[in-house]
């Protein structure tokens, strides 16, 4: 977590000394075409390179959506009696102490409980 501060803050740095950086005096007024076509090159590949990103990060928010809204079977296994209980969860619903059922049961996990996660069930 304090690598990815570290960088973001980096990242500000850096771009603050890039805008705040003077701009060159250029000694003819003339517009060069050669230079004209760089920039226009360089703006279309930064555009098309921010498109990708948005895209591949709305993928992954998709992709992480969709997979806890996957139902599963949780099996609550109980060291103090023989007997286990099965659930149907969302994924999304699975902490490290609790579970919320579909049915919107929240059920409380002990230390000494065991929780076995099955594949998820065809809906």
């Amino acid at each position: 977590m304090l690598t990815k501060i570290l960088i973001t803050v980096l990242v500000i740095v850096v771009a603050m000394l890039y805008i705040r950086r003077p701009k060159e005096q250029s000694q003819s007024t003339r517009v060069n075409t050669k230079d004209l076509a760089n920039n226009i090159k360089l703006k279309v590949a930064g555009y098309i390179l921010i498109a990708l990103s948005l895209t591949a990060t709305a993928a992954y928010w998709y992709w992480d959506w969709s997979d806890g809204r996957k139902v599963v079977s949780v099996t609550i296994v109980s060291p103090a009696s023989d007997e286990s209980v099965v659930y149907q969860v969302r994924k999304k619903d699975i902490t490290s102490n609790e579970i919320t059922t579909i049915n919107g049961i929240r059920i409380r996990l002990s230390n000494q409980e065991r929780i076995i996660v099955a594949n998820p069930v065809n809906e």
